[in-house]
């Protein structure tokens, strides 16, 4: 592979990595739910471009097999699976938050700059892939702000899996992707909670007639 190749590989990295960022970005800003499960299949898709060209890059190719389970699961059948939960459970598409957006978006780009600096001193300038470690960390903390702003509870699980795509773009741009079973089997863990948290969702709208789980607390005694 020449030289050539492999700067325009790491070059791909990097630029599917801020594409990745800024989807995390839009994710806060946005009011329909439908738009959100797009977005977080617009970034999935991207994390499965960037599993590629680290796979093209350092010859790992199992981590193609990784980009095609990403592909096949984050892009197609997880957002497949929520935007059919919306139409069943007759889920008003508006996002709801305790937060408005000014201060969302805020906090997310404070979340962001913490990323940098925590991600740091574990990385050095001149390797490739050390910008990544930094946005995996501001995927991570994104995703968790998300989580604990949003009051659905579907849009609490794309939160969740966006934070889960920030492991994923570490574990990937970092360590050149972890054994085959491994990754594997993480897969599958994620599309089993995702089961689990559709069929919990369904059961809050079921009882509650909506989707907003700060009604959970009628549930204390």
């Amino acid at each position: 592979m020449s030289y050539d190749s492999i700067e325009l590989g790491h070059r791909l990295i990097t630029l599917m990595a801020a594409a990745m960022l800024v989807v995390q970005m839009l994710l806060a800003g946005q009011r329909l739910l439908p738009t959100v499960i797009a977005l977080f299949s617009l970034q999935s898709f991207f994390l499965a471009c960037l599993a590629a060209a680290v796979a093209y890059v350092n010859h790992a190719h199992h981590v193609y097999i990784a980009a095609g389970l990403t592909l096949l699961l984050k892009v197609i059948v997880m957002p497949m699976l929520l935007q059919r939960l919306i139409r069943q459970t007759g889920t008003r598409v508006q996002v709801e938050s305790y937060l408005n957006t000014p201060a969302s978006i805020l906090i997310c780009g404070g979340l962001t700059l913490v990323g940098y600096m925590v991600a740091h001193p574990f990385s050095q300038p001149q390797e490739h892939g050390h910008g990544s470690l930094a946005v995996a960390t501001a995927l991570f903390l994104i995703g968790f702000f998300l989580m604990i702003n949003q009051r659905k509870a579907i849009s609490q699980v794309v939160a969740l899996l966006t934070a889960e795509n920030g492991l994923f773009l570490a574990a990937i741009a970092l360590t050149y992707g972890m054994p085959l079973i491994v990754e594997v089997g993480i897969f599958f863990d994620v599309l089993v909670g995702v089961m689990i948290l559709g069929i919990l969702s369904y059961r809050i709208a079921e009882t509650f007639e909506s989707m907003d789980t700060s009604k959970l607390r009628r549930l204390r005694g």
